[in-house]
């Protein structure tokens, strides 16, 4: 009885923690918006309010509920491993690949080593180190030089998507950070499983090589079973709500898991065997992006989930900082910080040398990797779990220069990214460059027709037959007088830069124009307002795009009736959709399938056009230069689209 008793006070007393850190992190969530418009992360405002929340300052989260909600943790970085999985798209990095690996190996391999020989050699100032053995310095300096080694793929990915910067320089920031981070959690199950044996000082044996390989066989393996198990949650049809719920409980167990099978190892075979969870994580999302038709399902589930997890994650971290310790190695900080950064120069140039990138990319090919997030906190994390004595001393250092290089890193980038000039800024339009039309007539219907284009950011240029002063005279629109259907007289207004020309003159002039335009200027898109239904044929066979207003009426409500929804978002009457037509110039997407597009869950494709000619395309149908595809979408996400296509 008092057995129950004591059951049903402990989960009461975890319902009262779950919800005090509830309203703290819907706070946290709420106060952090201001840490951006000082142009601060996100999540430097949820540590700051988790930290201020904390057992040392408000003791909204007590000490008490920071071990009780430690589970929230696990969720969060089996999710964190989950994102950096879903970042990592082989057919999206292939061009750049070259310039990845020969980037990710040093960056790598330079930050480890000059971190862990600093902190080595600083360890002698550090309280909690003092009388530690040689081995132990040699494990804690080895592990703060691994999470030194890890990027922020959330961060990159921001500010990539903030400036809309497309480029080689960009693609090759974004690939390193993706692998690295891969790579770290990789190293770090190698580097834990090493500084247990080290820290607990027994002597090494090489059954520890084997205990190693077998770790990460067992870690690759599971990520396997991880990604059927995805797979199977991600082929339910609908209930969205449910498949997130599964995705995070099926992190959360990875964890629990883990945590049996090496405490019964430990038990049973004297020999702790510590399979990295996060190592499993990222292969079973890294398998599921790479290896399934539910990759865009899941990206879905990832990016909707995911402002979640980080608040919850980050507040959390915030809460566990410890001030004191702050404040007593706030020197020590700053010098691993200021290692960390020359670290990065040595390897971000060699790197670049390696690869063979230009001169420009080699002074600056730092930049991109300063800032760190998820995945570093997430390891000092363990480490502040796996050893309670001092780790959260050791995780508080780490936090701290993590704290440092999210301040320090995003306007970092942002200025490598402006200096490279792979910065395309949002203008006020859709389209960030403007596109000219030529419209021949004017009357109500052109003019409204020319204010709605110009919303859409299209530079619109009237001709006219006799001019009179009130339509010269207009401040919206270039006019130029109507002289002649000749090449010479329509190359005056410079007829040959045109993506597209309107005619709503008579049938005879508008024909004479469009011939000319089709002989001598090649002009992409004609379009012509029928009066008589005789010169259809005509037009037809020079390829213009005719519109008969006898019969588009009748035809535009036969398609409202037969599918409305599809007409009204082709037709633009829904707010914030629209349809575009997009070239595809970028040759990394050149024979790309359809069904390996990452796109967005609110854009669909209408139509491939190849050679002038549509074609039945499918999910295998592969994609070539020069095609035309016509998408329906949300305006911010066709412009994402648009950009990745069209290419740099």
């Amino acid at each position: 009885m008092e057995s129950g008793s004591g059951e049903i006070a402990l989960l009461w007393q975890l319902i009262i923690y779950l919800g005090a850190f509830g309203i703290v992190a819907v706070a946290a969530r709420k106060v952090s918006v201001s840490f951006q418009k000082l142009r601060l992360p996100l999540i430097t405002g949820f540590l700051v309010i988790g930290l201020v929340s904390g057992p040392e300052l408000l003791g909204l989260i007590e000490a008490e509920a920071l071990s009780d909600l430690s589970f929230l943790n696990d969720v969060a970085l089996a999710f964190i491993a989950f994102a950096v999985g879903s970042e990592l798209y082989l057919r999206e990095l292939r061009s750049r690949m070259k310039s990845i690996i020969a980037m990710t190996i040093t960056q790598m391999l330079v930050t480890f080593l000059l971190v862990s020989l600093s902190m080595y050699f600083l360890l002698d100032l550090i309280p909690f180190a003092e009388e530690m053995k040689l081995a132990a310095r040699i494990a804690i300096s080895m592990l703060g030089g691994t999470i030194a080694i890890a990027r922020s793929p959330a961060s990159a990915i921001a500010i990539i998507n903030e400036l809309r910067a497309r480029g080689p320089f960009t693609q090759t920031a974004l690939g390193v950070t993706v692998v690295k981070d891969f790579g770290v959690i990789v190293f770090f199950a190698i580097i834990f499983t090493l500084s247990k044996s080290l820290i607990q000082d027994t002597i090494f044996r090489p059954v520890y090589i084997v205990q190693v390989l077998v770790e990460l066989v067992a870690a690759f393996g599971l990520g396997f079973l991880v990604w059927l198990l995805l797979r199977a949650i991600l082929s339910i049809k609908g209930r969205l709500p449910v498949k997130k719920g599964l995705v995070l409980l099926t992190g959360f167990l990875v964890y629990v898991f883990t945590n049996i099978v090496g405490d019964h190892s430990s038990m049973y075979l004297g020999l702790e065997l510590h399979i990295e969870p996060l190592l499993i994580c990222i292969v079973g999302s890294f398998l599921v992006t790479n290896y399934s038709v539910y990759r865009n399902d899941f990206t879905r589930i990832v990016t909707e989930l995911g402002p979640y997890v980080y608040v919850v994650f980050f507040t959390l971290t915030g809460a566990m900082i410890s001030l004191e310790v702050l404040a007593a190695m706030w020197f020590i900080t700053l010098i691993l910080f200021g290692i960390r950064i020359v670290s990065l120069m040595l390897a971000g140039y060699t790197g670049s040398v390696l690869a063979g990138d230009p001169p420009l990319f080699r002074g600056i090919s730092w930049m991109p990797y300063v800032t760190q997030a998820g995945v570093g906190v997430g390891l000092a994390t363990i480490i502040a779990n796996e050893y309670p004595g001092w780790g959260s001393e050791f995780a508080t250092i780490m936090i701290s220069i993590i704290v440092i290089n999210q301040i320090v890193g995003p306007p970092l980038f942002k200025w490598a990214l402006h200096l490279v000039g792979e910065v395309h800024v949002k203008s006020d339009g859709s389209y960030e460059v403007e596109r000219k039309v030529l419209i021949f007539g004017w009357e109500n219907q052109s003019f409204t027709l020319a204010k709605q284009l110009k919303k859409q950011n299209w530079e619109v240029e009237f001709v006219v037959q006799d001019p009179t002063v009130e339509i010269l005279g207009n401040k919206e629109f270039p006019v130029h007088e109507y002289t002649g259907s000749d090449h010479l007289s329509l190359r005056k207004f410079s007829m040959e830069n045109a993506d597209t020309i309107v005619c709503l003159l008579s049938d005879e002039l508008n024909y004479d124009i469009c011939e000319t335009a089709y002989e001598h200027f090649g002009t992409k898109n004609l379009v012509v307002r029928l009066t008589d239904r005789e010169f259809y044929k005509k037009f037809h066979n020079i390829g213009v795009m005719v519109i008969d207003p006898a019969t588009a009426m009748v035809s535009l409500m036969e398609h409202f009736v037969r599918s409305p929804i599809a007409t009204s978002l082709l037709l633009g009457m829904d707010d914030g959709q629209d349809t575009i037509d997009i070239e595809l110039r970028n040759s990394d997407f050149h024979g790309l399938t359809l069904r390996d597009l990452r796109l967005p869950s609110d854009v669909i494709i209408l139509s491939v056009t190849r050679g002038d000619h549509p074609i039945i395309y499918h999910g295998y149908t592969r994609l070539r230069l020069g095609d035309i595809v016509t998408m329906v979408g949300s305006i911010e996400s066709l412009d994402t689209v648009r950009l990745n296509l069209q290419g740099y």
